[in-house]
């Protein structure tokens, strides 16, 4: 995601996810979302801490969390970099900030399907695998945000049309919350789904036709 760091070139060390088209797409989605400075604002998922730092410089206060410590550095290290204060946690999604409140919550989660037998995801793998259906996190995300949002609070996030957004809209809507798809894009295949093109279309996820991947926005809110 060129330019969150301005002119500076963002740190990003090996194990740790780049900000791709996913990334922009949630960019695009934040942009566009009503918040006044100082709201408070959790990027679950970090990674470089690229959607914190955006946050960030609209003067809202920014809490970021990843389960991978050199995201952790990395995204301490760019914030620090941007001059822009965000506060970075280590730790398994909601783990580090039980018990907090927040107006907007980003996610980015792992949500390609892996075949089954496929090792345990290591390193950036571990921000794209998500177990058979590709919901592995996903449905945590649904299951526990809601709990973290303050009254108006909104939760966006994105992911892939392979991991089947209508689970993510039922699931978040039987939560309370107000949920809908926002955006959508069509990308090509990256080398994950290259690589696992014969086995979704064996399981119907992709039809015979498709040769691009679409993805979603789900932005999600808990009424007043």
């Amino acid at each position: 995601m060129p330019g969150y760091l301005g002119a500076v070139k963002p740190l990003v060390p090996p194990g740790v996810y780049t900000p791709q088209e996913d990334t922009a797409l949630l960019a695009d989605a934040l942009s566009e979302e009503p918040l006044p400075p100082g709201a408070d604002v959790l990027d679950v998922g970090t990674g470089t801490g690229a959607l914190a730092l955006q946050a960030a410089r609209r003067g809202n206060r920014v809490t970021a969390v990843d389960v991978s410590w050199r995201a952790v550095w990395a995204a301490r290290v760019n914030a620090w970099l941007a001059g822009l204060p965000v506060r970075v946690r280590h730790g398994n999604l909601f783990a580090p900030v039980r018990g907090l409140r927040f107006d907007l919550i980003l996610a980015n989660p792992p949500y390609v399907p892996a075949p089954p037998g496929s090792p345990q995801p290591r390193g950036t793998a571990r921000a794209w695998d998500a177990g058979r259906d590709g919901r592995l996190v996903l449905d945590r995300i649904c299951r526990e945000a809601p709990a973290l949002l303050r009254p108006g609070g909104v939760l966006l996030v994105v992911h892939s049309a392979l991991s089947d957004p209508d689970r993510t809209l039922q699931r978040l809507r039987a939560s309370g919350l107000k949920a809908t798809v926002t955006r959508r894009c069509r990308i090509a295949f990256g080398p994950v789904l290259r690589e696992r093109e014969r086995w979704l279309r064996e399981r119907g996820l992709l039809s015979a036709a498709e040769n691009k991947e679409e993805l979603v926005v789900v932005r999600a809110e808990l009424p007043l």
